[in-house]
């Protein structure tokens, strides 16, 4: 199985996810994005870049590990994603409001193309 097509399709859903942050700093002065944004932009989309290339990695050496591959990496996702709020929140003191509203805006699109992109592969890997 080639990864170069997940590489792909993340750094396109990537290239979109930041559309709206940037159209938001240019055209509302960035008043709804947090101060520190793109450093969670940041951190949020290479944690989910390693959650997908390792379930991709250990789908290619044990397809039967997985479900528990795929489990165990979204657990850490959180686990980490928590970490680094507890972090943001101390460091930054953040509009409460509009922290919520930007973590969650890059939490959930995230989690959703990690699980979209991994069960798309999956699916494709019973077709055969």
């Amino acid at each position: 199985m080639k990864t170069y097509k997940p590489v792909i399709s993340f750094l396109i859903f990537t290239l979109l996810l930041a559309v709206p942050p940037v159209l938001l700093k240019y055209f509302y002065n960035g008043y709804l994005l947090v101060k520190g944004f793109w450093p969670m932009f940041l951190f949020l989309s290479v944690l989910t870049f390693i959650v997908v290339m390792f379930v991709l990695i250990i789908q290619q050496k044990n397809n039967e590990m997985y479900a528990a591959a795929f489990l165990g990496a979204t657990t850490f996702k959180m686990l980490a994603c928590l970490v680094f709020v507890l972090v943001f929140i101390k460091k930054n003191h953040p509009e409460k409001l509009f922290f919520v509203a930007d973590f969650m805006y890059l939490y959930f699109l995230n989690t959703v193309f990690e699980i979209y992109g991994l069960l798309r592969n999956l699916r494709n890997q019973n077709l055969k």
